[in-house]
């Protein structure tokens, strides 16, 4: 079977909900042991029994990705139990709206500890189980935000510009260990953020502000989560076995095609 990770050892961060979860599906229904960390109990519980009703292999982790300590002492007790970490993907992360001078201090500390410190945390603590291994995939979810300046995004860029510099460097100074790093960069992607987001600020516009929104990719629409899944899955198999330091945009043409 192409793209297999069976048995393989996945840590997937924020996967509750949205992306996050649909590539904790997608890994599992591939053969992965998937290990979920997740700051919300109530989704990861219910991702957790949605797949093991599936007979598939995932266990939920509560985990604030921002905490130091909290993820160092969860992936030690992943690799206690399991014996190792195969793969890791960072997906945990929080959206914000605003620019330089409406940005608060508040919001730029909180995107920064999420978004920046939250991925630096994971890495840290798995990369050296994985230089003991010699092997192991990172993959990190940037955003087209990384590369093209998008309004009122201010801080929101700023973190994932920082998530993409670090998949460079750690892909640069780990690849003789065995460890290969890249980064999926989104577009927009249909997840309840949206809808949460479309609600809180156009009641009753929602239909036509997704639509809009949709229009902005030059394809006509917003990608689907499994569709970032499917590209993590690859990325993560042993088929991309010779890609690292590298970045992939998954923009329906946003970042190439727009004039």
């Amino acid at each position: 079977m192409l793209f297999s990770i069976k048995d393989k050892v996945s840590i997937i961060t924020g996967g509750g909900s949205g992306i996050g979860k649909a590539i904790s599906i997608v890994f599992a229904q591939q053969g992965s042991k998937v290990c979920i960390l997740e700051l919300n109990k109530t989704a990861v519980d219910e991702t957790v029994m949605n797949l093991r009703n599936q007979n598939l292999q995932v266990k939920g982790y509560p985990c604030n990705v921002a905490n130091q300590q909290e993820v160092r002492d969860t992936i030690d007790a992943i690799v206690k139990e399991f014996g190792r970490i195969d793969i890791l993907v960072n997906c945990a992360g929080i959206a914000h709206i605003g620019n330089l001078e409406n940005t608060s201090e508040a919001d730029f500390e909180k995107l920064f500890n999420v978004n920046v410190k939250g991925v630096y945390n994971t890495m840290q603590a798995s990369i050296t189980h994985m230089k003991n291994q010699k092997h192991g995939v990172i993959v990190n979810l940037a955003s087209v935000a990384s590369s093209v300046g998008i309004a009122d995004r201010f801080a929101y860029s700023m973190t994932k510009g920082a998530v993409l510099s670090m998949t460079l460097s750690v892909a640069k100074d780990y690849v003789k260990e065995g460890i290969r790093c890249n980064s999926i960069s989104p577009g927009r992607v249909h997840t309840p953020f949206v809808d949460g987001f479309l609600k809180a600020n156009y009641p009753g516009k929602e239909e036509k502000m997704f639509e809009k929104l949709s229009k902005t990719q030059p394809i006509g629409r917003m990608a689907e989560p499994i569709e970032i899944a499917h590209l993590a899955l690859y990325l993560c198999s042993d088929e991309a076995s010779f890609i690292t330091g590298t970045d992939y945009p998954i923009d329906g043409g946003f970042l190439k095609l727009n004039t």
